[in-house]
Order: structure tokens, then C-alpha cells, then sequence
């Protein structure tokens, strides 16, 4: 059973839907003032990956995430390029659109915007006010009233006495208590801004989320997440404003999921220190496929640090895991061609042994990777199972290769299947998204690989001439495409580049 550690509870959970084989997921997105940075990126892939992990067991999945479109640093943005605010916001809306993709991240069922669900933001504040949570002020803000709330701060721990310790509180004292956050900003000279009941304006900055989530999932769903420093005081806000509307401590996210920070070589992460990084900055040295790896081989709760030398390893692992799939379609494309000498039944017993040994293998440790999943989606100890299977396969491709063994027809199924597990765990951590298509299915590929064949028949001619100029062209080119060439004891073999 699927274990989740629950920030409200601080413990690990049974997972328990509450509609049998559906799951109800919001998502924190991003405010799009600026390109997408590393911090950004993680919960994302992790709630990529924890979306295909449902998936895969069956459930239904319902996926939002927002775009916080209007805000204090849209704004500020819009001013400075002399531009209006939401050609800021569609500006990095695209720019996150670019770099989710390059990262393997599917999209979400849908994306609210801020600007387009004023009419239940509004409604949201007024039903507040309505049942005395929230007041007016004169000028037309309007507040919540955290002394409302007697368990405000029970996702955060913090109690309204701490808070209001190190508080600040207004000169003027317009609010009631300095934790008050505000519903709704009455309008200011050059900013946008909508009609309500207390004047122009536009909303405050948790009550997005809250008539956002009630809205496309309804008054309970089961997840809601976003990064750590999302926990206080945005998330907490929304649960007392949300609880408060629908009348019932028990609505709104059932589960509370977040994922620790990213530091830089071991520092906050900050313009002003240099060590800001943009995911797009990043995508033009490393692979998405890369950087999603190497935010998932880190448990999604724990702290990850950035840097030079640890995206490097990340590079180096993933490819050992790149190349045990090659080994795996290569195969496959031999048994496709005819190329392994089927034996029949079984004539060769050292391939028969090896190819059942491997197949009880790839089982066993698609079994603990799913425990591993089921675990509090434990991708970091998930993809050791993949690093295990890599290994065996590697082991049966050049104890193959090298003998020059003919592969039975039971082998051959074995063979699949074995290429069915690996290509199954990918599918979910989210890597190799090219290598799902089957090669004897996709007309497509097969197209590429007989022109690939060709090309690298000409090279050899080329080499055999001695032609070295044209031989290196060959390869060169190739490598401008995002295809490289390996020379092996088996012959050249191809893969592209995972850009």
C-alpha cells in the first residue's frame, strides 16, 4: 500500500482516495515575472513522476496547477520594460512551456490563470465576509482574521502568540492583528484591476489558489503541493481561508506534500549572491532528460544541492542507464533482423540459463521499485533498482555478444519482456521518452535506423580507403544532429543525443 508523508500530520499516511481509483492533485505554479529557475523545477518533476507512478497502477488522475498571473512583481516587471503586465506573464508563461518540456513534463489537466477566475475569487472574499472572517476596510482592502481561526497554524506549527511576537505592526493599524493577510488590494494608479463589491482592485495572493482548487476539484481532493517555502504562511493561508468558506475543518486537500530545497554549492540560491540559475541556462550545457535525472535521484523531501560537479555525475549515471536500454533495442533489432541465429527449443543451455536468470531478476527489482514508489514515492531508492537491472543486462548483452551465442525463441520472448520492465521503471522516473516506440512497430524509426545503416556504411567504405577527411565529416555531421557513433567489438553502433 502507498505510504505519504502528510506535512499536516508530520508522519507517513496510508494513502486512501476518496473516490475508489481516481486522484484529485493541486499544484503551486509558478508567477510568471522571469525564466523558470532550478528551485522551480523540482516540484514540478516530482509531481510529473508521481502523476505517471497513479497512472501506471490505473487511477484516473485530475491535475492542476495554476499561473499566478497577476502579482506585486508582474507588475514591477511590466513597469520597467515599459510593457503592460500581461504581456509580461504570457511572455514566461511560454518560457516555462519550453523548459517543462525539455524536462519530461507532461501537462497538467489544466492551467487556471489568476486574471481569467476573478468572478470566484471575488465570490470566494465576499462568502468570507458574509460569515464574519474577513472585514473591509475603507479604502476597500479587505482582510482575513486569523483570530477566527482557533487552529490557524496547524500545517506550520506556528501559533498566532509566535507570530505575533516578531510581527511588525502597521503604524496606522488598519488591521486587527498584524498575522491578518489580505483577501483583497484596492486598486493603484498603473496597475490593473477588477470591479468587486468594495471597489477596484485586485486579489491578495492566497486566495488565488484556494477558489482555484475548490473550483476544478471541488470542496475535498486529495493532494495539494508546492515547494517547502510554500508551507508558511501561503498554504496556511489557504487552509483557514478555505475551511472557513466551506464550513468544515475536514475539506479542502486531505494530503500535504512538499519538497525540500535546492541550494548552490551548498548556499541559498539568489541573484544578489551570482548563483542564480535558470533552468534555461542549465538546458543549454546538460539534457532535460539530465536535469530531471538528477532532481529525482534525490528523495523529493530532502535538501538538493546544485552544482557543476554533482549534474556531471548525474550525467555519467544516467548514461550508464542509456546505455543498458541500447543494449537491450539492440538486441531486439538483431532478433527482428534474424541476426542471433534462433536455436529452436533451447539448444544452447548457457543462453537459456542466462536469458531466465535475467528475466527472474528484472521482476524481482520491478517489484522493489515499485515498493520503493509506494514508499512515499522514493525515487532515489527507485532508480537503484533500475541501476541493478542495468548492471544484469549489461552482463547478458556482452556474455552474448562476445560468444556469439544463438538465442532460442523463449530467449527471444525473455529478451522483450526484460526490455517491457526497463523501459516500464523509465517510464515513470520519465527518462528515454524517444526509446518507447518499439522498433518493429514505428515506420518511422525504421526508416531512420536502414538510412543510419547506410550512412554508416558509407563511413566504413570511407575508413577502409583510408579516407579519413570523409570518414570524421561522417561523423562530425552526425554528431551537429545529435547522433554519435560508437566504435564496438560488435561493430559501429548509433544513439542520439538526449537534447
Amino acid at each position: 500500500m502507498l505510504k505519504v508523508y502528510n506535512t499536516m500530520t508530520r508522519s507517513k499516511e496510508d494513502f486512501k482516495p476518496l473516490e475508489k481509483g481516481k486522484v484529485s492533485i493541486y499544484c503551486c505554479g509558478v508567477t510568471p515575472y522571469n525564466e523558470p529557475h532550478i528551485g522551480n523545477a523540482r516540484p514540478f518533476v516530482t509531481w510529473d513522476v508521481i502523476r505517471r507512478y497513479f497512472v501506471k497502477k490505473g487511477y484516473r488522475v485530475d491535475y492542476i496547477q495554476n499561473f499566478t498571473d497577476v502579482d506585486d512583481k508582474i507588475i514591477a516587471a511590466a513597469k520597467r520594460e515599459g510593457l503592460l503586465w500581461n504581456e509580461i506573464a504570457n511572455r514566461y508563461i511560454n518560457s516555462y512551456f519550453k523548459v517543462m518540456d525539455a524536462l519530461n513534463i507532461r501537462r497538467a489537466d489544466y492551467y487556471p490563470r489568476v486574471s481569467e477566475d476573478m468572478k470566484d475569487i471575488i465570490s470566494m472574499v465576499q462568502t468570507l465576509i458574509n460569515k464574519n472572517f474577513a472585514y473591509v476596510l475603507e479604502n476597500g482592502d479587505v482582510f482575513f482574521d486569523v483570530t477566527k481561526d482557533e487552529q490557524y497554524g496547524k500545517l506550520s506549527g506556528r501559533k498566532l502568540e509566535d507570530n505575533e511576537a516578531g510581527a511588525r505592526i502597521e503604524i496606522d493599524g488598519r488591521k486587527k492583528h498584524p498575522m491578518d493577510f489580505a483577501l483583497w488590494k484596492s486598486a493603484k494608479e498603473g496597475e490593473p484591476s477588477w470591479e468587486s463589491p468594495w471597489g477596484k482592485g485586485r486579489p491578495g495572493w492566497h486566495i488565488e489558489c484556494s477558489a482555484m482548487s475548490l473550483k476544478y476539484l471541488g470542496e475535498k481532493f486529495d493532494f495539494h503541493g508546492g515547494g517547502s517555502d510554500l508551507i508558511f504562511p501561503h498554504h496556511e493561508n489557504e487552509i483557514a481561508q478555505s475551511q472557513a468558506a466551506i464550513g468544515d475543518d475536514h475539506s479542502f486537500a486531505q494530503y500535504w506534500l512538499h519538497n525540500g530545497f535546492i541550494t548552490i554549492d551548498h548556499e541559498k540560491m539568489s541573484k544578489s549572491a551570482g548563483n542564480f540559475f535558470t533552468v534555461k541556462e542549465i538546458l543549454e550545457k546538460y539534457s532535460g532528460e539530465v536535469v530531471r535525472f538528477f532532481l529525482l535521484q534525490t528523495h523529493y523531501r530532502s535538501p538538493l544541492d546544485f552544482s557543476e560537479e554533482r549534474i556531471i555525475e548525474a550525467q555519467t549515471a544516467y548514461n550508464r542507464l542509456a546505455t543498458s536500454k541500447d543494449y537491450l533495442f539492440d538486441l531486439i533489432k538483431k532478433i527482428d533482423n534474424g541476426d542471433m541465429g534462433f536455436s529452436g527449443v533451447g539448444s544452447t543451455a548457457i543462453t537459456v540459463s542466462k536469458a531466465g536468470g535475467l528475466a527472474e531478476i528484472s521482476e524481482r527489482l520491478l517489484t522493489l521499485f515499485y515498493d520503493a514508489l509506494d514508499d512515499d514515492f522514493n525515487t532515489a531508492l527507485a532508480i537503484s533498482h533500475m541501476f541493478e537491472l542495468s548492471k544484469e543486462i549489461n552482463i547478458y548483452y556482452n556474455e552474448v555478444m562476445n560468444s556469439n551465442i544463438a538465442i532460442s525463441e523463449s530467449d527471444a520472448k525473455i529478451i522483450y519482456r526484460v526490455r517491457d520492465v526497463y523501459m516500464e521503471m523509465s517510464s515513470i522516473i520519465g527518462i528515454f521518452e524517444k526509446a518507447v516506440r518499439t522498433v518493429d512497430s514505428n515506420a518511422e524509426f525504421k526508416l531512420i535506423d536502414d538510412l543510419m545503416e547506410i550512412i554508416i556504411a558509407n563511413r566504413q567504405a570511407a575508413r577502409e580507403a583510408k579516407n579519413w577527411a570523409i570518414a570524421d565529416g561522417i561523423r562530425d555531421k552526425l554528431k551537429v544532429a545529435g547522433i554519435i557513433l560508437e566504435d564496438t567489438p560488435q561493430g559501429v553502433r548509433w544513439k542520439r543525443i538526449n537534447n
